[in-house]
């Protein structure tokens, strides 16, 4: 496993101000399309909400070579 930190664009699911998951996005433009489908999918739950962010992140590369987030750092 390779480990990389790069500043990436995510979507994130946040249930009750606790982040539930989180996504790679290749741009924002990807991400709001992304966020909009989900808030559709999600209608009447006020518990969970979606978010689009620019942050740095921890990455690990994996054996079949897709890029998962390890890590968001926050700042």
């Amino acid at each position: 496993m390779v480990v990389m930190i790069e500043t990436i664009f995510a979507l994130l699911l946040i249930m009750d101000h606790q982040i539930i998951e989180h996504r790679i996005q290749p741009n924002l433009s990807t991400c709001l399309k992304g966020k909009r489908y989900a808030q559709r999918e999600d209608v009447g739950n006020n518990r969970i909400q979606h978010k689009c962010i620019k942050s740095k992140a921890e990455l690990e590369i994996n054996i079949d070579g897709s890029i998962t987030i390890k890590k968001l750092i926050l700042e």
